[in-house]
């Protein structure tokens, strides 16, 4: 689960990070007030959606004027009008795709004197199951860049997970980004604070850009994008409450509110399967075949009838889909639940695009039977190769 800068600072101001003053404003009407409430002599205007790259993104109404989502101001006047230009427009960035994001949330924060702009994160490693410090004296809005480009440039160490972090990892960090005197004994509190709320909150990522020395020569956290794991949410009420369902794929987020494993692509064919790793092989033989899969869409092996109808609404309700394969290997999920499910999608909704169904395994002469029974127009396969090539075949026609 992903949240917005603003949350994300305050939840670091709550451990003692240092970060900026801020207000966030969901009306227009509010913005001059909110500036009014910041000492400046700087206003920074933030639009806040669920990607990165704000800085350089472009709005795709022209009144949102041509700056990007990040703008700098000189007085709350002017605070307040950048606010209401960019408040209810879309903001298109490299991570959000041509269709872009609505900014529903604006967050105003006191400007910075800014000396040198690092780049510091926390990831889970999953090689080693331990968490990772990532550090480079390049931050900045071409973090990506500079990681393609220059890899010299950064640092990435892991921390024991038994010995937990140590003030030692604090000053390697330090060192390499080029830090002095009293910025290295920041950097050492800063690193276990961050180190702290990231095992504490169960946290995916934790990626501070820019990490910033002012120009007073003081560590201060400019950008900060959380993302949790959502395995953990149900020990923490207090993170969940942040989720903002309008960030999310619609598809996604109903598929989540029925324990199913849904993720979106841009392909053309919708898949489900049971068992991550035959959804895997399954994404792979159709892109082997010529086709690109259109979700990745995992229904466990306890899906009940409803589920699976759910599941098939799901990808169904994908304009992109123009065929769908059905792969079922039974083990614990048998196959005749599947077909059951399948046959009620496609009654309750219709059949508008070519379905492939490749049934083997638990019970798999009965879902045989139900789909052969159902008088629904479904072309049967053999095996996965098979499927993949009959499936790939109807849509490319």
């Amino acid at each position: 689960m992903n949240i917005h800068e603003y949350q994300a600072k305050a939840l670091l101001r709550s451990y003692g990070a240092p970060v900026s003053d801020g207000r966030l404003v969901l009306r227009a009407e509010d913005a001059k007030t909110a500036a009014g409430e910041l000492d400046g002599p700087l206003w920074v205007i933030k639009a806040q959606i669920h990607a990165g790259g704000r800085g350089k993104g472009k709005f795709l109404e022209p009144d949102a004027g041509k700056k990007g989502g990040v703008r700098i101001t000189n007085s709350v006047e002017e605070a307040a009008e950048e606010t209401k230009r960019m408040l209810g427009r879309t903001l298109v960035t490299h991570q959000t795709g041509p269709v872009g994001k609505q900014v529903n949330r604006i967050y105003i924060e006191d400007g910075s004197g800014i000396e040198k702009e690092l780049y510091i994160a926390l990831l889970v490693d999953r090689q080693t199951s331990r968490v990772s410090f990532v550090c480079s004296t390049e931050g900045g809005m071409d973090i990506e860049d500079i990681a393609a480009s220059t890899p010299n440039k950064i640092l990435n160490f892991s921390v024991d997970t038994a010995a937990g972090y140590q003030a030692f990892h604090g000053r390697r960090i330090a060192f390499s980004l080029g830090l002095k005197e009293k910025q290295i004994k920041q950097c050492v509190s800063l690193m276990s604070i961050l180190y702290k709320i990231f095992i504490e909150k169960d946290m995916e990522m934790l990626e501070i850009n820019p990490l910033i020395v002012t120009d007073k020569g003081d560590l201060k956290v400019l950008d900060a994008k959380i993302s949790f794991d959502g395995n953990a949410l149900y020990r923490h009420a207090e993170i969940t409450e942040l989720r903002d369902e309008t960030e999310e794929d619609p598809k996604e987020l109903a598929a989540s509110k029925y324990d199913l494993n849904y993720i979106a692509l841009d392909g053309e064919i919708g898949c489900m399967v049971n068992g991550a790793g035959l959804a895997m092989a399954t994404m792979d033989i159709i892109k082997l075949y010529g086709a690109e899969p259109a979700n990745f869409l995992d229904v466990g092996g306890g899906a009940t009838t409803e589920k699976v109808t759910e599941a098939f609404k799901i990808i169904t309700s994908d304009p992109q889909v123009k065929g769908i394969l059905v792969n079922i290997f039974g083990g614990i999920m048998r196959c005749d639940v599947i077909a059951e499910g399948v046959v009620a999608a496609v009654k309750e909704m219709g059949l508008k695009v070519p379905l492939v169904v490749r049934l083997e395994g638990t019970n798999v002469q009965q879902g045989k039977n139900i789909i052969n029974n159902s008088g629904l127009d479904v072309i049967a396969a053999d095996d996965l190769k098979d499927g993949a090539q009959k499936i790939v075949q109807a849509v490319k026609g």
